[in-house]
C-alpha cells in the first residue's frame, strides 16, 4: 500500500470520476485506475463501482476512505513539524548544567537564543557533573554545560572558556590588605569549598594539592551563594569563580586573585557521540560558544 495510492482513492471518492481526479493529482487516467487497481487486488476487495457516468464508493470503500483520510492527515501533520523543526519554529531543547554556572552564565545565552527562536522552549536541568554526564549518556539532556576534567567515554566535547577563581575572604581578614597573595600565605587558612560530588570542590582540593599542601576545610557546601554567605560570616576563605563574585557584597567580602599559577576552570559543552546534536542543540550551542562569562 503506497501513499499515492490513498490519495487517488480520496481524490476519486470527492470527485466521483477517475478523469477529473487524475488531473487533480496530476497524473494520467490510465496510471491513477492501475493503481487504484492494484490497491484494491492487495485488499481483496473493489473501493469503487465503476460507471459511464462516474465512480461510486462500495461499502468496502466506505469502510477504507475515513482510514485512508487519517493517515494522510497524519502524514501531512508529520511532514508539517518536521518542516517547522527544521525552520526552528517549535520545539525544545534541554541544556543540562552545574549549579556553579547556571545563574551566572546562562540567562544571558537563553534571553539572546530566545529572541532569535521565541518558539523553541529551553530546558534548565541543575546537578553535578557525574549526574549530568549521564544524563547526556542517556539522551536525557540534549547537552550539558560542565567544567573539566571528563573521565566518562563517548562523550563530544567543545570548549567555551577558561575562568579563574578568586581567593573570597572577609574585608577584616589579614589577607585582605596585601597587595599580593601567595599560595604559602593560604595554607593555613580555614577553607569553604562544595561538598563531594561537585566538581568545584574537587577543583579547589586538587590546586591545593597540586601546591603540595592539604587545606584545612572548615565547612562545606552545596551552593556558591551559601559559601559565599559562610566568607561572610568569617567563617573561613574560599575560591569562587569569577562570574560568581558579587559587586553587592563588596562591603562583606574581598575577591583577590592568587600569584601565578592562579586557579582556573574549563569550561565545556559536551554531548553524546552515539546521538549528533539535533539543530536546536546546534544553534544553541553556537549561541554558548560566542557567549563571554559576564563578570559582575
Amino acid at each position: 500500500m503506497e501513499l499515492h495510492q490513498l490519495r487517488y482513492v480520496v481524490a476519486v471518492a470527492r470527485t466521483g470520476n477517475f478523469s477529473r481526479a487524475a488531473k487533480q493529482c496530476h497524473v494520467t487516467q490510465p496510471s491513477l485506475s492501475q493503481q487504484i487497481q492494484k490497491l484494491e487486488e492487495e485488499l481483496g476487495d473493489r473501493l469503487f463501482d465503476r460507471a459511464k457516468l462516474g465512480a461510486r464508493l462500495t461499502s468496502a470503500g466506505e469502510s477504507f476512505l475515513p482510514r485512508a483520510l487519517r493517515i494522510l492527515e497524519e502524514v501531512e501533520a508529520a511532514q508539517r513539524e518536521a518542516r517547522e523543526s527544521r525552520g526552528l519554529s517549535r520545539g525544545q531543547v534541554v541544556i543540562g548544567t552545574l549549579p556553579t554556572i547556571a545563574p551566572y552564565f546562562l540567562p544571558a545565552v537563553i534571553a539572546l537564543f530566545n529572541a532569535a527562536y521565541p518558539g523553541i522552549q529551553v530546558v534548565v536541568q541543575e546537578d553535578t557533573t557525574a549526574r549530568l554526564l549521564k544524563m547526556v549518556q542517556a539522551f536525557e539532556v540534549d547537552l550539558a554545560v560542565v567544567s573539566l576534567p571528563l573521565k566518562e567515554t563517548g562523550l563530544e566535547s567543545q570548549a567555551l572558556f577558561e575562568e579563574e577563581l578568586l581567593l573570597a575572604m572577609p574585608p577584616q581578614h589579614a589577607l585582605a590588605g596585601k597587595r599580593s597573595i601567595k599560595v604559602r600565605d593560604i595554607e593555613s587558612e580555614s577553607f569553604i569549598v562544595m561538598k563531594e560530588g561537585h566538581c568545584l570542590g574537587d577543583q579547589v582540593l586538587n590546586f591545593c594539592t597540586r601546591r603540595d599542601f592539604q587545606p584545612n576545610v572548615s565547612c562545606h557546601s552545596a551552593q556558591i551563594e551559601t559559601m559565599q554567605s559562610l566568607v561572610e560570616a568569617g567563617l573561613g576563605i574560599s575560591l569562587i569563580p569569577r562570574m560568581a563574585c558579587d559587586p553587592a557584597r563588596r562591603s562583606t567580602i574581598v575577591y583577590r586573585s592568587l600569584d601565578q599559577p592562579r586557579p582556573f576552570r574549563t569550561v565545556v559543552a559536551v554531548w553524546s557521540s552515539h546521538r549528533p546534536l539535533q539543530r536546536a542543540g546546534k544553534e544553541f550551542l553556537h549561541y554558548l560558544r560566542k557567549a563571554k562569562p559576564r563578570h559582575r
